[in-house]
């Protein structure tokens, strides 16, 4: 249907609903795997997994997530946005199934790309349904309305998950998509019209192809050069060019597409470029120390999947309420002196973690995670209201698309990086402990921080688990110096690129802000 069709209230008030329903999923899926993380590497309660194996386990999502997220707006226009959410959500659930039963790794990093797949279908059909069905100011109170769903997820992923791995298997943090789809798919398929753009945007089979392939490769060679603590072997920078190769084909291929669904010359653009660049730089830290601190609390402290994810709620509660607070400051003061110190004391706190270590009180690991939340709040949705509304109106839906994949690219790549930095740091850390260490343990213990508690506790040897921790600690001590530099970098990246933009007392106005809350997608999974 080219026009929206008349809806009561009512009928508008449960298809939000149904939408709300479809955010909170992907967003518990999000939160829910940092808390599983520790589980799945644990060789007997889990499925052994070593660091790149479980960076691929969360990275995967992301990268199918970032590379099909752009065209599967496309696929709404062409075959209708309900159809498209509704095949989203029965490929989420699926995949959800196959992850939960997955046999080795192996399976559950195939079951996470397809995971990915079904998010890609489900986030941009998902606003799209809730553009058509409200109109005028109601749009904007219906879009706030909707981002909740994104601050609920999050506080209820990590508790929920830790509740889950309290009493059942490590695949029941999957299984909880399934009932949720169900409950989502009924209300799609009785509830929301099957709304279809007028204008259809044409596929971009090469684009997608390029994407994926690039990006795969060069997270590839990034992770493969943790696992073999080298940057000189062909297996590490063979794939690592070959991907900077065909990124660089994908957006030559783009430049030349009379419609390209990622259009790269908006990048060009000093205040769109510039903020998306310095956004994905914070996405790469956030999810990078969101890697970290999963192994932290539930591997260096010993903490129970339950008493971890309770100790994650402050990053959520501090991001849901730094977003809103971000945009009513922004409104008084105007962009820069919000963003740019928020973004500063998010890089800071990220720092910080280096003063963490195995008897830290848990109040000031709290006090922490609430200063991160709170400033990652605080810049992310108005910076995102910010570039949308530097672009011209015809230009939101591709400046959307081009915002949220790089965004997600930024998360691929940090999960990467910051992995292997782990990885490496531990490694060299580890090593002199491993002298008197028989050699048939030395292999397990030099994995990772968790396959050497397990060989330490199999053998009855106490001082090579805590020889892992205090490894692990120096290792996390090094990563996170490194995350925080690059979030610094984003800070100067961030007040290049509002340099070019004009002073206005509210450069946010409010649908763009609340659409960039709805539109954002991690974390770290």
């Amino acid at each position: 249907m080219a026009t929206p069709p008349t809806l009561s209230k009512f009928r508008q008030r449960l298809i939000l609903s149904v939408l709300m329903v479809c955010s909170l999923l992907i967003w518990l899926d999000n939160t829910v795997l940092s808390i599983t993380l520790e589980t799945l590497a644990d060789p007997v309660h889990g499925l052994g997994a070593d660091p790149g194996e479980l960076q691929w386990a969360t990275g995967a999502y992301t990268l199918v997530f970032a590379t099909l997220m752009f065209t599967a707006g496309a696929l709404g226009d062409s075959f209708g946005h309900r159809n498209v959410l509704a095949v989203g959500l029965v490929i989420f659930a699926g995949a959800s199934i196959w992850a939960a039963y997955a046999g080795d790794a192996g399976q559950l990093i195939a079951a996470r790309a397809a995971m990915g797949v079904g998010a890609a279908l489900i986030m941009p059909a998902n606003f799209a349904v809730l553009l058509w069905t409200f109109t005028g100011p109601t749009r904007a109170t219906a879009i706030a309305i909707s981002s909740t769903s994104t601050g609920v997820g999050m506080a209820a992923g990590p508790v929920l998950a830790g509740l889950l791995l309290s009493h059942f298997w490590w695949g029941s943090v999957f299984l909880v998509n399934v009932p949720i789809v169900v409950v989502a798919l009924a209300g799609v398929i009785l509830l929301v019209p099957n709304f279809r753009s007028p204008v259809v945007r044409p596929l971009d089979p090469t684009g997608i192809l390029l994407s994926i392939s690039g990006l795969a490769a060069l997270t590839y060679g990034l992770i493969r050069a943790g696992q073999v603590d080298a940057w000189s072997r062909w297996d590490v920078w063979a794939p690592i060019a070959a991907g900077l190769v065909l990124m660089a084909a994908f957006v030559l291929v783009e430049l030349r597409t009379r419609e390209p669904s990622f259009d790269p010359r908006m990048l060009a653009q000093r205040m769109f470029g510039g903020g998306n660049v310095s956004m994905a730089l914070l996405f790469f830290s956030v999810a990078a120390i969101t890697f970290y601190n999963a192994f932290y609390m539930q591997g260096a402290l010993g903490y129970s999947p339950m008493k971890a994810g309770l100790a994650n709620v402050p990053t959520a509660l501090g991001a849901v309420v730094g977003a809103p607070l971000g945009a009513r400051l922004v409104r008084r003061w105007s962009l820069r002196p919000v963003a740019l110190p928020a973004l500063t004391a998010a890089a800071l706190s990220f720092g910080a973690v280096g003063f963490l270590g195995l008897h830290t009180p848990l109040v000031w690991i709290e006090i922490l995670l609430l200063v991160q939340g709170l400033s990652v709040g605080l810049v992310m949705a108005p910076v995102t209201g910010a570039l949308i509304s530097s672009l011209p109106l015809e230009q939101s839906g591709a400046g959307s698309a081009v915002t949220n994949t790089a965004r997600q690219v930024g998360s691929v790549i940090g999960i990467a990086v910051g992995g292997t930095i782990l990885s490496i740091a531990y490694r060299s850390a580890i090593e002199p402990a491993l002298n008197d260490v028989p050699a048939s343990l030395q292999d397990s213990a030099r994995v990772s921080a968790e396959q050497a508690r397990h060989a330490a506790a199999t053998a009855d040897r106490p001082a090579l688990a805590q020889s892992a921790d205090h490894a692990f600690i120096h290792a996390m001590h090094v990563g996170v110096v490194w995350i925080m530099f690059i979030a610094l970098f984003a800070t100067a990246v961030l007040a290049y690129a509002l340099s070019a933009a004009k002073k206005k007392k509210d450069p946010t106005p409010e649908l763009d802000h609340e659409e960039a809350r709805v539109s954002e997608s991690p974390s770290p999974a």
